[in-house]
């Protein structure tokens, strides 16, 4: 081989390796973009734009020196900082505002332990659906796998549970990433996102250069290569980071029906006798307004089962809106529509569904869209799109069609049959204080027009499912499917905030209270009152209720009538021991309840239930 080709080859190879060198150091960048070293900036603000930019209101917090820079920022700027005494409930509330907002929520929290402390509810929230971002703090670029203080492989730990991941570099790369992780959140299926940012990428240029700059640097080759190289480091990072740059949403991008679908549909829906819809929580995301979904499942006469947020969708007493015996409709419909209903354990893995019924799925979410399909069930038309604009498009397009009446009516007349035996059960007396059926047809009944319920619980909550009702759209929150208990404090945080007018209710069981029960503390402070329902019966009945029989033991199940009343009041708010020698003056309680929680109170009613049979046969695995 001719020895010139040999120098070219190895000459270009070399040329490339220190191509690639000053790429990854910076150096080329360095030669374009300015690095100011007297500004007092820093990456925290940079943060803060871009939330502000995004019509970001809240960041829900516990604080960290990590994250200071960020939080500082935010409330310069007027995003209103919330902080909580767990992770869990910054991310808790934050997935509550996304729900009632229509935004991305965010939490930001300290590295290390601080994120890991939230990842059921991070996990929470993308089985739920919801768009938030979660900010985390990180030891500093150059100290990362280094034995740093909170120094652990973050990206990793959250990759399985979010739509994107991003560890920031450089200070320039702050508001892209932010924007890119915002639109990501609320695109397709939403879901939560995760940056972490380093330390230094936070603080300004001097304070950085100050904790980097070697100390007590040697005079050797190895030492000035090291002087060198940490000093180009730190040029690196913050050049060019207060260019001005676009800090405006990027576009969302929203899977819709085509038009042939909408029209197969059409024509399924006009040749059906007994058509049911199961709306899940899809049907209230954006850009949809709930509202609107009301008005054309009303166009659309079919009754109808509500499921996750979208309890309340059709107010407290529609015509359309069936609460009981969904079962045997589902046996009797030739015609059911899943908007934004998964076929999982809710509905037995689609084995509730008629075969001979025609199914109409819509769903964002492939993989949810065709759940268990292969197994228990078979969608005659499979949709992935979002459910709200599908069901206007079909009202739209169905305009003067309407369900046979003698339909809905028929499944309205079974529903009264059943709630009149629920509504004996509440007459029914407990071995000793109250019967829990009672408390909560009682609270229903004195719930405010405006109220918000959020469920957090197992038994007590489950029969609370059946009997209160939402009065709106938007009016219910629970975990979703994952049913994670302690959901309760930031969720009715989260609500409060974003819905301050509302009357906040918390429906707790007496387990999942200790896992929130701290944020009474936050309520206070934050001046956000709410009213917690505790159903006392000193048990995990949920759990108890099939242990005992299949197992012989309670082992684990027991717990105490604690005076979590006095609780509350340590911790700011106004707490009440209601009994059975309180039954007949109940009302007048929970009316001044409501009257101290207006004038600005966080109110718990600690009440003590007995056992009832309602909830036989229910599952908890």
């Amino acid at each position: 081989m001719d020895i010139s080709v040999v120098l070219g080859c190895s000459l270009g190879a070399v040329l490339g390796v220190v191509i690639l060198a000053s790429y990854k150091l910076g150096l080329l960048y360095q030669l374009f973009h300015k690095t100011e070293t007297q500004s007092p900036r820093h990456g925290g603000e940079s943060v803060a734009e871009v939330l502000r930019a995004h019509g970001v209101k809240f960041v829900f917090t516990l604080v960290g020196g990590h994250i200071s820079p960020i939080l500082v920022a935010c409330e310069k700027l007027g995003i209103r900082i919330v902080d909580t005494r767990h992770e869990a409930t910054a991310v808790f509330a934050a997935d509550a505002v996304a729900r009632l907002s229509g935004t991305v929520g965010v939490a930001a929290v300290t590295a290390g332990p601080g994120l890991t402390n939230t990842v059921t509810a991070v996990k929470n929230a993308q089985m739920a659906e919801s768009p938030l971002l979660l900010i985390g703090g990180a030891a500093a670029t150059l100290l990362q796998g280094r034995g740093a203080l909170q120094d652990i492989d973050q990206i990793s730990l959250f990759k399985p549970l979010c739509k994107f991941c991003a560890s920031v570099r450089t200070v320039r790369e702050i508001v892209p990433t932010v924007r890119k992780a915002l639109a990501i959140a609320q695109s397709g299926t939403p879901g939560p996102v995760f940056i972490e940012f380093p330390i230094d990428t936070l603080y300004p240029y001097h304070v950085v250069e100050k904790e980097s700059a070697p100390k007590n640097t040697s005079k050797s080759l190895f030492g000035k290569i090291m002087a060198w190289y940490l000093q180009n480091h730190l040029s690196n990072l913050f050049a060019g980071a207060w260019e001005t740059c676009d800090l405006s949403p990027l576009p969302v991008y929203i899977p819709h029906a085509t038009e042939d679908e909408v029209q197969r549909c059409v024509e399924l829906v006009s040749r059906a006798r007994k058509p049911v819809i199961l709306l899940g929580s899809q049907a209230t995301l954006p850009p949809t307004p709930a509202d609107d979904v009301r008005k054309a499942l009303e166009s659309l006469g079919i009754p109808c089962f509500l499921g996750g947020m979208s309890r309340g969708m059709l107010g407290k007493n529609s015509p359309l809106h069936i609460r009981q015996n969904r079962r045997d409709a589902l046996k009797e419909a030739d015609l059911v529509l899943l908007a934004g209903t998964v076929c999982d354990f809710r509905l037995s893995y689609g084995r509730v569904l008629n075969r001979r019924s025609k199914i109409i799925a819509v769903n964002r979410d492939r993989s949810q869209l065709l759940k268990n399909s292969d197994m228990f069930w078979k969608p005659t038309v499979a949709i992935q799109g979002d459910a709200g604009s599908f069901l206007l498009r079909l009202s739209k397009d169905l305009k003067g069609h309407r369900c046979p009446e003698e339909w809905p009516r028929s499944l309205k007349e079974g529903e009264a049959i059943k709630e009149k035996a629920n509504r004996a059960k509440a007459d029914e007396k407990t071995e000793r204080h109250l019967n829990p059926i009672s408390v909560l047809h009682r609270v229903d009944e004195l719930l405010a027009e405006d109220s918000i319920i959020v469920a957090d619980g197992g038994d007590f909550v489950g029969s609370a499912a059946y009997i209160m009702r939402p009065r709106g759209p938007i009016r219910w929150l629970d975990p979703g499917a994952f049913g994670t208990l302690g959901v309760g404090g930031g969720f009715a945080l989260g609500a409060k905030l974003c819905r301050p007018e509302s009357e906040v209710w918390i429906v707790y069981g007496d387990g999942s209270l200790g896992y929130s029960v701290a944020e009474f503390d936050t309520f206070t402070r934050h001046k956000t009152p709410v009213i917690a329902l505790v159903g006392n019966d000193a048990c995990w009945s949920q759990i108890s209720r099939e242990q005992v029989p299949m197992l012989g033991s309670n082992v684990a199940c027991g717990l105490a009538f604690t005076d979590y009343h006095i609780v509350a009041d340590g911790y700011g708010g106004k707490g009440y021991l209601i009994g059975r020698e309180d039954e007949s003056r109940l009302d007048d309680i929970i009316k001044k309840a409501q009257k101290e929680c207006r004038e600005g109170k966080a109110i718990l009613l600690n009440v003590l239930i007995g056992k009832t049979n309602f909830r036989d046969g229910s599952i908890s695995v």
